[in-house]
């Protein structure tokens, strides 16, 4: 009986030990890191690295650039932020309870939804492809209203990049909600880029308007991804240079939709390949680095009678499918 309250009193203590262990783990901050001073730690914090999860998910040419520090310290800085965070392996059980917080954004067409498994997720990359007029941007604006019929402070952030955006068309897709147009039109955050390195920069700064203004981000939208891209870099020769920084840019946004749970919606522009002799020619810009890179890819085209068609491309958990649907005054629809 004493051998057993003895060993019971036993892991009690362990129990107690390890749970006191992770909360000195987590209430760390990047002051506690070691080799990081008060100089450094306002650089880190300057742009943008404010918690050691920003940190552990960094990359160390991300910090050198920051702070001027070595390449050996950055690398100890990230693998001391990693451990104390207790970043690692988790099993599938714990993953689909973190998946619980998922939120699904709804196009305003059932059988759209259904075809991307119930709305676009956040936490993931969705990448829209088709030729002009096939509904990319129609879709951009609906969802940047749906996403506060979800949560009323939910606010999306469009990085335009071909001057497409419309607030005279978010105004119609509210009144179609049954939403407050005004409210609706100040929960939309609007940047207009000129380049790609000014689309870079805005997409960085995201998690500004997260941190620093504490924003209720849900839909980041950016039209079109390639536009730029696809104007500054010419010939076959640029195409390294091209593809490196388009990926760099991917990585941004799929690190921040996964850190903040929101839902990236990119349009992309298509070519057509002169050496298709069968099947449709229309291929997506931004080759196996788009590609790969999202989540869930969907092909719009044109189809019967104003209608539009959405083709399931690729997705990590639904089977390949098509549907229609058709864009009215009021949103997107499903066909009767």
């Amino acid at each position: 009986m004493e051998q057993e309250l003895e060993l019971q009193n036993s892991e009690t203590k362990e129990r107690r030990k390890r749970k006191e262990i992770k909360m000195e783990k987590q209430e760390k901050t990047i002051y506690d890191l070691p080799g990081v001073g008060a100089a450094t730690a306002e650089k880190l914090i300057a742009v943008g690295f404010t918690d050691l999860m920003s940190i552990a998910v960094a990359s160390p040419s991300e910090l050198i650039e920051a702070t001027g520090m070595g390449d050996a310290l950055a690398k100890k800085l990230i693998a001391v932020a990693r451990s104390s965070l207790e970043m690692g392996f988790e099993s599938g059980e714990e993953l689909l309870r973190r998946r619980e917080k998922v939120i699904r954004l709804k196009t305003g067409s059932k059988a759209f939804d259904a075809l991307l498994g119930g709305g676009l997720e956040t936490g993931a990359i969705v990448e829209c492809f088709g030729e002009y007029g096939s509904g990319k941007t129609q879709l951009g604006h609906a969802l940047a209203v749906s996403c506060q019929s979800v949560d009323k402070d939910a606010v999306a952030v469009y990085i335009d990049t071909e001057n497409t955006f419309r607030p005279e068309r978010i105004i119609q897709l509210a009144k179609g909600a049954g939403l407050d147009e005004d409210q609706v039109l100040r929960n939309i955050k609007v940047a207009r880029a000129y380049n790609s390195d000014h689309q870079m920069l805005l997409a960085e700064k995201i998690e500004d308007l997260i941190k620093k203004q504490g924003l209720n981000i849900k839909l980041v939208v950016v039209d079109s991804l390639t536009a730029h891209f696809r104007a500054e870099f010419i010939g076959r020769g640029t195409l390294a240079d091209r593809q490196q920084k388009l990926n760099k840019h991917l990585h941004v946004l799929m690190k921040l939709a996964d850190m903040y749970n929101f839902c990236v919606y990119v349009t992309n522009q298509v070519m057509a390949k002169p050496d298709m002799f069968f099947g449709d020619p229309t291929q997506a810009i931004g080759g196996h680095i788009v590609a790969h890179a999202s989540t869930f890819r969907v092909y719009l085209r044109k189809g019967k009678k104003g209608t539009r068609v959405a083709k399931l491309v690729d997705s990590p958990s639904q089977p390949e499918g098509e549907c229609s649907f058709y864009v009215d005054e009021t949103g997107i629809k499903d066909v009767e």
